[in-house]
């Protein structure tokens, strides 16, 4: 095949990032004799057809780092020696927020102005950074500091929040929370190039650390998330030995007895799938497994907290469920916005592979699973599991069509289990006490505890930890009740992909079942308070702007409903437009159900479920124009 390299080469500096990159990943490049060209040698075999294109973003983000831009010859030398064409790389470099594909500053300050932190004074936060560094994403070549919006980016119990980058031979990522103007630019000066500073303005905070009867967060501030030793105090690995020796047939069975559902917002029995992996895995299939960290959801930031707080879970978890299941190879997909759990996560997977919980003989056995982490790119899309599988492979992050689902044909074609961070958290209790006792918490339905994550108007935002069927008002007290001016108008429940309730809805049990009647989500646990002074009208187009900048484009429900979508509630709230009120209500919800019916994935399915709930419980008109 042709790939029409470009004539454009790397600097010293671009190069160095490039084979540096490959290095770190321990590849050695060598002569394929089939074709005489350079290859790299990595766990797949060299026939795969998405050998060496799966190394794309790890290189590209590499390149970031050192550079700040993916300039043509470095896109050029990647693409020469992972032997994918220029285009195709550009396509996918220039699908992601983080990438950028023209010069920019080397120091880049993010500022999240999503609904937390929009609640929290991001807006004059903004107008006080454009006023002093100009617009956003300006640039010129002596300008060494820029700055731009971004959504969510997972720290809403801290907003506002911002994620600062600076590229460079020491490149460095700094995450702040509860920030000001000063503070952040003080902070940019104080570091300077200095890569050896490692520490984060945000702390773990855990409202319930003193409860006794926490199951997922219950180690998390009370042990060293960088010790594989103070792991293993605490129980680490216990019940990783325990599956080994019950075997691995009876370690599934308890995942279906435990009725353990995902907790990404599907709610599908993981039971099913793990059972689908094995047999797959049994016919000789090569097996993959993928936890999905990259919880994008505005209002949620509950996986961050267990990789920052209890990295070594996360990894045991993964274990148990590779082995039971045939994978030998497990990917983590992590958010580039996470740069402090992403530290924790590696040092976790080193030390386990360290101490024999991890590789070809885990612990003395014939026995064997690795993992490999995947930064994403920001791309709120790549949380839908089929994008995930792409962006991982070298691809745009596009979600697949289903049929064939995940177990029969996912990551590189092959059958491959994929969980989200806290549904592999349930498994090493499920293992230690048993399915039947972890199906007796909760309801018969929702079995188990679950995470929420409250943001916005509430005294003690930070993750919660409840059982199933406890009801929304009864978090909410547990979290300190409404801040603010105390008066609670609304609450988003489920995220920007959620549902908004009234103050009147309160006393809905927090189950599946519960919301699914009343035709709300779960979501992602996201639980986001409005108090009485905020304007609904800027909070719905907030959420419209986030699903119009997010969609993958490549469905037209999606891609062109999304857009108007937004256009319409500018012109309800913005525009001064004489159009009726009603005849707009009519083309959102038309808007809403094609995208409902039509779309390709969950983006498009959920896109319009919080505005279309808004819009059933409040009267907007009064606002219209003011």
């Amino acid at each position: 095949m042709d790939l029409h390299f470009l004539n454009a080469v790397p600097n010293k500096e671009e190069k160095d990032a490039v084979d540096s990159c490959l290095k770190k990943l321990q590849l050695s490049w060598t002569v394929d004799p089939e074709n005489d060209e350079k290859v790299g040698k990595t766990a797949l075999p060299k026939k795969d057809p998405y050998y060496g294109r799966h190394l794309l973003l790890p290189v590209f983000h590499e390149i970031n780092l050192r550079i700040g831009w993916i300039s043509p010859g470095a896109l050029n030398y990647t693409c020469q020696l992972l032997r994918v064409a220029p285009a195709e790389a550009f396509g996918v470099a220039d699908f992601y927020h983080f990438f950028s594909m023209k010069p920019r500053a080397p120091v880049m300050i993010r500022i999240c102005d999503d609904l937390a932190c929009m609640l929290k004074g991001a807006k004059d936060l903004c107008q006080n950074l454009e006023d002093i560094l100009g617009p956003t994403n300006s640039f010129s070549s002596e300008k060494k500091l820029a700055w731009s919006k971004s959504s969510c980016l997972g720290f809403c119990e801290h907003a506002p929040a911002a994620l600062i980058s600076s590229a460079g031979r020491q490149p460095w990522e700094y995450s702040m929370g509860e920030i000001t103007t000063k503070v952040v630019l003080d902070q940019i000066n104080e570091r300077g190039s200095d890569s050896t500073i490692q520490s984060d303005s945000i702390p773990i905070r855990i409202p319930q650390q003193s409860q006794s009867d926490l199951r997922i967060l219950g180690r998390i501030g009370k042990m060293n998330p960088k010790s594989i030793d103070d792991h293993i105090n605490h129980g680490g690995y216990d019940a990783l030995k325990k599956a080994i020796d019950v075997g691995f047939e009876h370690v599934i069975k308890e995942v279906i007895d435990s009725k353990l559902v995902g907790r990404g917002g599907a709610a599908f029995p993981a039971g099913i799938k793990w059972e689908s992996v094995f047999r797959s895995s049994a016919n000789g299939q090569r097996s993959y497994l993928v936890c999905n960290a990259d919880e994008s959801e505005p209002g949620t930031f509950k996986d961050r907290l267990i990789m920052e707080g209890d990295p070594f879970l996360l990894i045991e978890s993964m274990t148990i469920a590779a082995l039971a299941t045939g994978c030998k190879q497990g990917y983590i997909y992590i958010r580039a916005e996470y740069p402090k759990a992403t530290d924790h996560v590696i040092n976790a997977i080193k030390e386990s592979q360290n101490h024999g919980f991890l590789g070809k003989k885990i612990l003395g056995q014939s026995l064997e699973f690795n993992i490999e982490l995947r930064r994403g790119a920001g791309a709120y899309i790549c949380g839908e599991e089929t994008a995930l599988f792409n962006s991982i492979e070298g691809y745009r992050g596009e979600p697949r069509n289903k049929p064939p689902f995940p177990t029969e044909a996912g990551l590189f074609g092959q059958p491959t289990l994929v969980n989200n961070v806290e549904t592999l958290l349930n498994i090493p209790g499920i293992i230690l006490e048993g399915g039947h006792q972890f199906a007796s918490i909760g309801t018969s339905e929702s079995t188990g505890t679950k995470l929420f994550c409250l943001a916005g108007h509430v005294q003690n935002p930070g993750v919660y930890e409840v059982p199933f069927g406890v009801k929304l008002n009864e978090v909410i007290e547990l979290a300190g009740g409404v801040s603010g001016s105390g008066h609670l108008q609304a609450v988003l429940l489920g995220g920007a992909a959620g549902t908004f309730l009234s103050k009147e809805e309160l006393d809905i049990p927090l189950t599946f079942e519960a919301t699914r009647k009343v035709g709300a989500t779960l979501g992602s646990g996201a639980i986001t308070l409005f108090d009485d002074t905020v304007d609904l009208s800027e909070v719905l187009l907030r959420i419209a702007n986030f699903f119009r900048d997010e969609s993958c484009g490549q469905c037209v429900p999606c891609r062109i409903g999304t857009v108007r979508q937004q256009e319409s509630l500018v012109r309800i709230f913005c525009d001064n437009s004489e159009s009726p009120l009603d005849g707009e209500k009519h083309l959102l919800e038309e808007i809403g159900k094609v995208m409902s019916d039509a779309s390709i994935c969950g983006l498009g399915h959920t896109a319009s479920n919080a505005i279309q709930s808004a819009l059933d419980r409040w009267e907007l008109s009064s606002q219209k124009n003011e």
